[in-house]
């Protein structure tokens, strides 16, 4: 079974407390010891209970590791110093981390994409296949969804349209009910027959200024 996250803040109730600080007490021990075999090297640790109990563990002597440590304090590195350094080392291990998962999400990611199989097991073979599905399944109802909404919105513009359309249509009809009627058009008179028009014509010859014959015909 997982083990969920434990939250750091103080445990409130004192035999919880208690329990928690004698496990995880043994377990630094522990790993000191390790840390000192593993990589021979000078582990000093000192713990003080909530009851004021010393606990303490060191793999040579603990006075020649406190003095040590005084020594190398007034050699020039001070506690600022030594918290970047606990702090890049913090940081290179984060990134070796990520560096790994990046790594099996593309490795996962190939695989998806029906790459590098040769060494997938049928089970394996299975599983990609169920996530597989299951991606389409999800992109096919998003699709879906998306058409739908479309749809909707187009019905909407149809109906907004049409609405507008018969808006229109009433206004023009008002418009020819209100439209004054046209006025009759003016009839030029016309001569009546029997009539006779009179047209005359006056036409002189001669040079301008001069003595003119006058010639006048009727029609």
């Amino acid at each position: 079974m997982v083990r969920g996250k434990t939250e750091m803040k103080l445990i409130e109730n004192a035999t919880s407390r208690q329990v928690t600080f004698s496990k995880r007490r043994n377990g630094l021990l522990k790993k000191a010891f390790e840390l000192s075999v593993l990589c021979d090297a000078e582990v000093a640790v000192i713990v003080f209970s909530p009851r004021g109990k010393l606990y303490e563990f060191s793999s040579t002597s603990m006075e020649k590791t406190i003095d040590r440590y005084r020594r190398h304090a007034k050699s020039g590195i001070n506690n600022n110093e030594v918290t970047q350094i606990v702090q890049l080392q913090q940081w290179k291990f984060e990134a070796a981390s990520m560096s790994r998962k990046i790594e099996s999400l593309e490795v996962s990611k190939r695989k998806l994409l029906g790459e590098n199989l040769e060494s997938c097991s049928a089970e394996e073979l299975h599983e990609i296949e169920g996530k597989i599905e299951q991606s389409l399944c999800h992109v096919r109802g998003k699709k879906n969804q998306l058409l739908e909404e479309q749809i909707a919105t187009l019905k909407e513009q149809e109906q907004t349209l049409m609405e507008e359309n018969a808006l229109l249509r009433e206004k023009c009809k008002l418009q020819s009910q209100l439209r004054p009627a046209a006025a009759p058009e003016e009839t030029v008179p016309c001569c009546q027959d029997g009539e006779n028009m009179e047209v005359e014509t006056e036409l002189y010859i001669g040079w301008p200024g001069r003595g003119r014959t006058n010639c006048r015909s009727q029609g």
